[in-house]
C-alpha cells in the first residue's frame, strides 16, 4: 500500500514538473529593445532632428550640362499617427557639390532645400512613405569668364524608408525627384532650369 501511494505520489510530482516545464516554454524570449511590447506599436509620432548625406545627378535644360556630386544637410519635422498611418510635414536644407561643364558652359547647384507633406503606412518600428511638396534652390552658371547666380523655385516627389531602431533613433534611405523652374540666364541667352534625382540615406533623433 505504501508502494502505491508512494508511486502516485512521484507520478504526481513528475507530472506537475512537466506542465510547470512546458509553461515555462510558452512564455515569450526576450525581445530586442526597438521592438515594442506585444499589443503596442512604435511610436512615431512628434518632433524629430537629423542629418543625412547622399548623391546627386540631374541635368540644365538648354545646355548639354547634366550636375552631379554629393550632397548632405539637416532636416527638421513633425508626425502624427493614428494607429498605422503617420503623415506630417519636412524641410531640409542641402549643401551640394553637383556641377557638370559643357563648352562653353559651366553649371553647379551649389544649395537647395524643400518644404514637403510626408504619409505613409508603419508596420511598427518600419514606416514606408511617399512625399511632395516644395523645392528651391541655386544654380550658377559660368562661360567665358562670366558667371550668373539665380534662386529657382519648384516642386519635388519621392519616396522612403525609415526604421526606429531604439524609441529616440532612427534611420531612413530616401530618393527625391526635384524639378526648378526655368529662369532667363544672360549668359545662355535662354532659360535655364535644373531637374534633378537625389539618393540619400539619413538619421533622425526623436523627440
Amino acid at each position: 500500500m505504501k508502494k502505491l501511494i508512494l508511486g502516485v505520489t512521484l507520478a504526481g510530482l513528475a507530472l506537475a514538473a512537466a506542465s510547470s516545464v512546458a509553461s515555462a516554454a510558452d512564455l515569450p524570449r526576450s525581445t530586442p529593445y526597438y521592438q515594442a511590447p506585444a499589443g503596442s506599436y512604435y511610436n512615431w509620432a512628434g518632433a524629430y532632428a537629423g542629418v543625412n548625406v547622399g548623391y546627386q545627378w540631374g541635368k540644365v535644360k538648354n545646355t548639354g550640362t547634366n550636375p552631379s556630386g554629393l550632397e548632405g544637410g539637416l532636416q527638421l519635422g513633425y508626425n502624427w499617427q493614428s494607429g498605422q498611418f503617420v503623415y506630417g510635414a519636412e524641410t531640409d536644407l542641402q549643401i551640394s557639390g553637383a556641377d557638370d561643364t559643357f563648352a562653353p558652359f559651366k553649371f553647379s547647384n551649389p544649395w537647395f532645400g524643400t518644404l514637403r507633406g510626408r504619409a505613409g503606412m508603419a508596420m511598427n518600428n518600419i514606416l514606408f512613405y511617399g512625399t511632395l511638396g516644395l523645392a528651391y534652390g541655386g544654380l550658377k552658371g559660368e562661360s567665358a569668364g562670366l558667371s550668373e547666380s539665380k534662386t529657382h523655385i519648384g516642386w519635388t516627389a519621392g519616396l522612403g524608408v525609415e526604421v526606429g531602431f531604439t524609441p529616440q533613433w532612427s534611420a531612413k534611405l530616401e530618393y527625391l525627384y526635384a524639378d526648378l523652374s526655368n529662369r532667363a540666364y544672360s549668359i545662355t541667352g535662354t532659360q535655364n532650369g535644373l531637374s534633378t534625382s537625389i539618393l540619400r540615406v539619413g538619421v533622425n533623433y526623436h523627440f
